[in-house]
């Protein structure tokens, strides 16, 4: 049972290196150079992140501020490993179509989740974004249930955002704005992490040898079984 767990999480391990390599490739290929436009609403349906994500892209519209919502979360700060406490800032922005797409424009600390705290970043008008497509954020067992009522958000979830504010044709997807300046400072954009670690391989071969490792102590045990008592034993 131990060997299989051992050689199962080995396997996953690999599972996973194959994955982040695909995921690094795509970040490579997709979020430099000139931005391009966004799926058009007519794909959104069939919109896939694999296909899609990480793309640079500009969009423009007019900011809907009244429907700004904080989602809970942690930026880089400056010194490594003393991330800042704070909220990342999704806005929807409404197209000149009347669709919505929604903008995660960027961190802000704690004491600036008030939108009333930073007016200065909060531009009327027509306004040009430039950014990645990112999709929604994954939930798992460890994410806090979202309060809509209270405008409190612990994941990126576009759809759940506009279900809240009756908002329709919104994008299934996100963009995460670049590091353009807003006005006043806030919110702080460029935050989407481009290089990711990949230990995988380290991971995959740690599981391995203990599992080989295991494998050689019972072989040794077994061994000495079948050999019987030692020779020189007293009987």
């Amino acid at each position: 049972m131990a060997l299989a767990i051992l050689i199962g999480l080995g396997t996953w391990q690999l599972q996973r290196k194959a994955w982040k390599e695909d995921l690094i490739a795509q970040i490579e290929t997709r979020a430099y150079g000139e931005p391009g436009a966004i799926l058009p609403e007519a794909e959104w349906p069939s919109w896939r992140a694999d296909q899609d994500e990480f793309r640079k892209v500009r969009v423009t519209g007019a900011f809907l501020h009244e429907f700004e919502a904080p989602v809970y979360g942690l930026a880089r700060g400056e010194r490594q490993g003393a991330p800042i406490q704070g909220y990342y800032v999704i806005t929807p922005l409404k197209l000149a179509t009347g669709a919505v797409v929604m903008i995660n424009r960027g961190f802000v600390p704690t004491d600036l989740r008030d939108p009333a705290t930073r007016p200065e970043g909060q531009p009327q008008g027509e306004v040009m974004v430039t950014g990645l497509v990112r999709a929604p954020e994954i939930r798992n067992a460890f994410t806090p249930d979202d309060d809509p009522a209270r405008n409190q958000w612990f994941a990126r979830d576009p759809q759940g955002m506009a279900a809240a504010r009756n908002l329709e044709r919104v994008a299934p997807f996100l963009i995460d704005a670049n590091a353009s300046p807003n006005p006043g400072g806030w919110p702080r954009g460029g935050q989407t992490p481009l290089t990711l670690p990949n230990s995988h391989l380290q991971y995959a071969v740690t599981w391995y040898g203990i599992a080989l490792t295991l494998i050689g102590v019972f072989a040794a045990f077994a061994l000495r079984r079948l050999k019987g008592p030692d020779s020189n034993e007293l009987t």
